[in-house]
C-alpha cells in the first residue's frame, strides 16, 4: 500500500510538471549526451505546449544526434524523424531561427541516403534554410557553420562533374573555399568552443592547399574536448584529413 502511495505521488508529481520543466530537464540530460532520455524529457515537455518551436527544434536535435550510432534503415528513419519535426518548428514560427537552422541541419544529414538529382535540390534548400537563419539570427555560430560546409561541398565538386550534372540536372550551384574559411571563421569567433568550427576551418585551409596553416589549425581542434554529439565524427575528418595533407 504504501508503495503504491509512493507511485502515485510521482505520477502526480510528473504531471504537474510544466513544459519549462521538462525542457530544462531535457537540457540537462542532452548536455550529459543521454539523448534517449533527453528525448522522453523533450517529448514530455510537447505534450505540454505543442505549438513551440524551441521544443520542436530540440526533438529534431536528438533524433540527429541518435543518427552516427545506427545503420542502415534505422539511421534513415531516425533522420528522417529529425527533418520532419524541424519543419514542424518552422510551422510553428516562421521568424525562429533555429527552426530555419534545423532543417538545414536535417537535411544535411540524410544527404547520405539521396541520389545525385535529390542531392542537388536539397542542397539549394540547405543554402536557403542557412541563409533564412543567418538573416534572423546574425549570431548563429551554426547557420555560419552550414554555409561554410554548404560551400566547402560545393567549391570541392569537379569540372567533369559539374559539367555533366549541367546536361542532366540543368546545373550544381557554386560556391568557394574563400567564402566557406570566411564562414568558418566567423562561427570560430562566435562560439569558439564549438570544435567542429575549427576543425572545418583547418579542412578547408588543407582544401585551398594551404598544408602546413592547415595541420596547425586541425592540431587545435583535436585537442579540444568533446562537447557535442558529432565532435567525434569532426574529429575523424580532421584525422583523415591530416593523413593526407
Amino acid at each position: 500500500m504504501k508503495s503504491l502511495l509512493i507511485l502515485l505521488l510521482f505520477s502526480t508529481l510528473a504531471f504537474s510538471q510544466t513544459a519549462t520543466e521538462w525542457k530544462k530537464k531535457g537540457d540537462a540530460l542532452d548536455a550529459a549526451g543521454k539523448t534517449q532520455q533527453a528525448l522522453e524529457a523533450y517529448e514530455k515537455a510537447l505534450e505540454k505546449s505543442p505549438k513551440d518551436p524551441a521544443i520542436l527544434v530540440k526533438i529534431a536535435k536528438q533524433y540527429g544526434d541518435m543518427m552516427p550510432a545506427l545503420n542502415g534503415a534505422a539511421k534513415k528513419t531516425a533522420g528522417e524523424k529529425s527533418l520532419e519535426f524541424s519543419r514542424k518548428a518552422v510551422e510553428a514560427d516562421q521568424n525562429h531561427s533555429d527552426s530555419h537552422l534545423a532543417v538545414a541541419l536535417s537535411l544535411g544529414k540524410l544527404t547520405e541516403f539521396q541520389g545525385n538529382k535529390e542531392k542537388i535540390k536539397t542542397s539549394r534548400e540547405i543554402k536557403e534554410r542557412a541563409e533564412k537563419a543567418l538573416a534572423l539570427n546574425p549570431k548563429s555560430d551554426y547557420a555560419h557553420h552550414m554555409l561554410g560546409r554548404w560551400h566547402q561541398e560545393m567549391a570541392g565538386i569537379g569540372g567533369a562533374a559539374r559539367l555533366l550534372a549541367k546536361v542532366v540536372y540543368g546545373g550544381i550551384p557554386n560556391g568557394t573555399y574563400w567564402e566557406a574559411l570566411e564562414h568558418f571563421r566567423k562561427a570560430r569567433s562566435i562560439n569558439s568552443r564549438r570544435l567542429i568550427h575549427q576543425i572545418e576551418y583547418g579542412r578547408t585551409l588543407a582544401m585551398m592547399d594551404r598544408g602546413g596553416e592547415a595541420k596547425t589549425e586541425i592540431q587545435k581542434g583535436l585537442n579540444m574536448p568533446n562537447r557535442d554529439a558529432d565532435d567525434e565524427d569532426a574529429k575523424a575528418r580532421g584525422r583523415k584529413t591530416l593523413e593526407e595533407i
